[in-house]
């Protein structure tokens, strides 16, 4: 088992990341572009969205505008992306993943990741991922629960790269870290935003704001 922080401390470009656990799940952007950078999380009445820090930057809102946190029902849905509308659209984690696929982005062809935490403790993860063929994989990884101070991590990248090599494999077992560790172990210079949800309670890093 890993520990989280030393997990992201040594791996500068993780991209956008997931990390659900017992008690807590974790949600965070990254950059390189100043249309990436250029951003913070605010509250919604349901969740949160990603907003342009400043909107005379903001160049293609596309891929970095959306909603990564809502309920549906007693659940919680966090993903990278406009998939998470998908979902609570469709009520069903995995019927809404099933008709979205990997980003656009050519030649990163960036993976969707996505989480949904049922009211029992149980939870899935799942990434789109862009295949050789052009065609789109679907993985989904079901749990009972996890143990105390345990969780499970899964990000859109292995690291840097050129072009952006996928997340692969099955999400990492770490041992959890608290929201402010985590904040300190992300990348300085390529670090967005975090949302932590520990226990019910949410708290939002932005670095456009100063945390």
């Amino acid at each position: 088992m890993q520990d989280l922080c030393e997990l992201l401390r040594n791996n500068p470009y993780p991209g956008r990341g997931i990390v659900v656990g017992r008690d807590r799940v974790y949600y965070w952007i990254m950059g390189r572009s100043t249309n990436s950078r250029n951003r913070v999380f605010v509250t919604t009445d349901d969740g949160i969205r990603t907003e342009a820090h400043d909107p005379a930057l903001l160049a293609d809102p596309s891929l970095i505008i959306y909603h990564p946190v809502r309920t549906m029902g007693d659940s919680l849905v966090v993903t990278n992306g406009d998939q998470t509308d998908t979902i609570v659209e469709k009520g069903s984690f995995r019927d809404g993943c099933m008709v979205r696929e990997f980003e656009p982005d050519d030649p990163n062809f960036t993976p969707r990741i996505s989480s949904i935490l049922n009211p029992d403790g149980s939870f899935e993860l799942s990434i789109l991922k862009h295949q050789s063929s052009g065609r789109c994989l679907r993985e989904f990884f079901s749990y009972e629960g996890a143990d105390e101070g345990v969780g499970y991590f899964i990000s859109t990248y292995e690291g840097d790269g050129n072009p952006l090599p996928s997340f692969a494999g099955e999400p990492v077992e770490v041992v959890m870290s608290e929201p402010c560790d985590v904040w300190a172990a992300l990348n300085q210079d390529n670090k967005v935003s975090l949302y932590a949800n520990v226990g019910g309670t949410v708290t939002l890093f932005n670095k456009n704001l100063g945390d």
